[in-house]
């Protein structure tokens, strides 16, 4: 009887400590895009069934407007349009789009959606249709890294 509690409490301790594994190594697939992106970027993945989705042109549109703010928290773009991948406008191959895409376990078919996956590799939101950038950008501003980060930027007062 211990020893099947034993076994018990051993599966659950792996599954709980599979729950807190970053996504970027969550499918150990070595397509997987993000792996190479842990600890330089935070990815902002959007996927959309069509191109012409209302809420992803609106997105790709503030972004566009964004860049400054984009590019000042050291993200990465990616977009999955129908199934096909790109990161920073760069077309990805289909075993790297299969591959981000599992591991962030999303089906690129229905409502847009918006992902935003931290330094560490961890999933940090993930929204359906049009997300303002503002909002991620707040996200990403109550990261204790960035806030390192700001504090690091911010000249000091001369006293």
């Amino acid at each position: 009887m211990s020893h099947s509690i034993a076994a018990l409490l051993s599966r659950v301790c792996l599954i709980a400590w599979s729950l807190t594994m970053p996504i970027a190594f969550a499918a150990d697939n070595p397509a997987n895009p993000l792996i190479t992106d842990r600890g330089k970027f935070r990815p902002l993945i959007l996927v959309t069934p069509s191109i012409d989705n209302d809420d992803y042109v609106q997105m790709r549109e503030q972004l566009q407007h964004h860049r400054e703010e984009f590019d000042d928290r050291h993200m990465v773009l990616y977009s999955v349009e129908d199934g096909i991948g790109h990161r920073t406008g760069r077309p990805m191959t289909r075993f790297e789009t299969e591959a981000l895409l599992e591991a962030l376990e999303i089906d690129p078919q229905g409502p847009m959606k918006v992902i935003l996956v931290g330094y560490d590799g961890g999933k940090k939101m993930q929204l359906e249709g049009f997300v303002d950038p503002r909002q991620v950008f707040d996200i990403i501003d109550r990261m204790p890294i960035r806030q390192s980060e700001q504090r690091r930027a911010t000249p000091r007062e001369s006293r």
